[in-house]
């Protein structure tokens, strides 16, 4: 038996693309032979849909490009994943559903069991978890086919007080197939590797393993997909954020033989980096826009955008403007000219010295016999925001967001200045991680400059004003941003650690005062396991820690 893994990029609600996609997938892999074909979970409608499941015409939708599906399918099987309704009244409205396709018709509908509601997900908010597991026999096989999180329920604290494996094992499957929607985060390809590989030796049985590649919106899909004998052992492991079809023969596979050459994985920074690059070239494809701006300023947070905008959208389309402030050192200006040189986009420089002063003349009154403060630094963060929103309205530019998690973390930004636009490209990545991606895109030549990587970073709001002067060095406090924010330790643990217990107790008290500031942010692209945004929910009002 020959078994094709489709790892697809999904637009969310676009049944037609998606169906197409789907459809000529079909067509490709009937004409070479195929005996089935996996694609991902949710695929009809991609992953999250979200609140769009609330809505009766997208679940009809769904249905409607099945059967569109299901009539292509023509000599050949295929496994597709889509919500469905469910008849009973007690319960969730809806399954997360697989269909198992042949001969033009619906063979068997497996349902989703575990329904994730940690995180990023929210499964459970739309769907009916399953309770009754059967596996599909087709072509003298018998299949065990899992949903995503069904077989992420292993390790010493399950989550779940079920495992479908434990109940489709019972009628001695020759193989498992899982269809998932497994988001980036850096760390997560070796954690899926090894459960995935777990799964394999509990059950003593082969797994293929077909994921969601591309971005939506804030969620980006490495893809990755991956192929285990019943050892647990890699036999294959597809590309990362590329689409990648692959055909596999059962029988090899069942003989644990090696189907592809050892495959290097990217690096952590690497795999960030192509992340973001991903999460910026779909977020504009999918919304139908072509050209960003961002304001450039010299440091080293813009320049990272600036040049991660350049590899996804072209040199072309991106506008970068220059505002430099009164406060704005010579080399800053040099430095983001310099840039721009290098990556060959479009520039321009817009001195907000006029606006700013407005401002101040608008408010002297109510300022008046007062010393300058947080106040007027603000004002000019926000001229700087009112001019690039108007940029982005006159010329139908995406406003890019450059804040990163460290300063997002303890509130090191202004609202409706600094922290404004449509899509946050560095908002999950911390200072240092911002240092490690300038490096990675200077690898071959020098394209950010590199006094913007070696010099102090600053806002350059005040005379000679550095991110010292408020924060602590970068070093130490994404480090102790980490241990609060990714590992969930309380300020005893991170102190008990060896931290300076009145440095821990500032920084986390900022991180919890600047809760309100996160509300209004863009959203963030995610490469972490615990990012700013839908995956991270705290209360404004908490007195806890702060």
């Amino acid at each position: 038996m020959k078994i094709a893994l489709a790892q697809l990029n999904y637009h969310i609600g676009n049944f037609e693309a998606n169906t197409q996609k789907i459809i000529e997938t079909l067509n490709q892999q009937k004409a070479e032979g195929t005996d089935i074909v996996v694609f991902s979970e949710l695929c009809i409608c991609g992953y999250p849909p979200r609140d769009f499941l609330e809505y009766s015409e997208f679940i009809q939708l769904c249905e409607s490009a099945a059967n569109n599906v299901a009539k292509a399918c023509q000599g050949i099987a295929c496994i597709i994943g889509l919500p469905i309704h469910n008849p009973v009244i007690e319960g969730k409205d809806l399954y997360n559903a697989a269909y198992f396709i042949a001969d033009g018709e619906v063979k068997q509908v497996i349902k989703k069991a575990l329904l994730p509601t940690y995180d990023v997900f929210d499964e459970y908010r739309y769907f009916e978890p399953a309770h009754e597991f059967k596996c599909v026999d087709y072509k003298g096989h018998k299949i065990a086919i899992t949903i995503c999180e069904d077989l992420w329920n292993l390790g010493d604290n399950p989550l779940y007080k079920t495992c479908p494996m434990d109940e489709l094992i019972k009628e001695s499957p020759d193989f498992m197939i899982n269809i998932a929607a497994s988001p980036f985060a850096y760390n997560h390809d070796e954690e899926r590797i090894f459960i995935l590989s777990q799964n394999c030796r509990k059950y003593n049985l082969p797994l293929f393993y077909v994921n969601h590649v591309g971005a939506q919106t804030e969620l980006i899909f490495d893809g990755g997909s991956l192929v285990f004998d019943k050892a647990g052992d890699l036999v294959s492991e597809f590309k990362y954020f590329e689409e990648d079809v692959r055909v596999f023969n059962v029988e090899q596979v069942q003989s644990s033989i090696v189907l592809n050459k050892p495959f290097k994985r990217p690096t952590d920074t690497e795999q960030v980096y192509q992340a973001l690059v991903l999460g910026i070239k779909d977020y504009f494809q999918k919304s139908g826009f072509t050209k960003a701006t961002l304001g450039l300023s010299g440091g080293i947070d813009s320049a990272v955008v600036c040049a991660l905008a350049y590899e996804a959208l072209g040199a072309e389309n991106v506008m970068a403007v220059l505002m430099p402030s009164k406060y704005s050192s010579d080399h800053s200006i040099k430095d983001a000219e310099a840039l721009a040189k290098n990556i060959g986009c479009k520039s321009t420089v817009i001195p907000i010295k006029t606006v700013a002063n407005a401002f101040d003349e608008t408010l002297k009154d109510e300022f008046a016999g007062l010393e300058a403060n947080l106040a007027e630094e603000n004002i000019q963060a926000r001229s700087r925001g009112v001019i690039m929103m108007a940029m982005s309205n006159k010329f139908g530019y995406i406003l890019l967001n450059t804040s990163n998690k460290s300063e997002s973390a303890v509130g090191y930004g202004t609202l409706y200045g600094d922290m404004c636009g449509a899509i946050s490209v560095i908002g999950d990545c911390y200072k240092t991680q911002v240092y490690q991606l300038a490096n990675y895109i200077n690898r071959e030549r020098e394209i950010i400059p590199i006094n913007t990587i070696t010099k102090p970073p600053s806002a350059e709001l005040r005379p000679d004003q550095k991110d010292s002067d408020s924060l602590p060095d970068y070093d130490i406090l994404d480090k102790i941003l980490f241990e609060y924010i990714e590992m969930r330790k309380s300020s005893k643990d991170i102190i008990a650690d060896g931290y300076d217990e009145a440095l821990v107790n500032r920084i986390l008290k900022m991180v919890n005062k600047a809760e309100f500031k996160r509300y209004q942010t863009p959203p963030i692209l995610r490469i972490s396991p615990k990012a700013f945004g839908m995956g991270r929910r705290m209360p404004i009002v908490g007195k806890y820690l702060s």
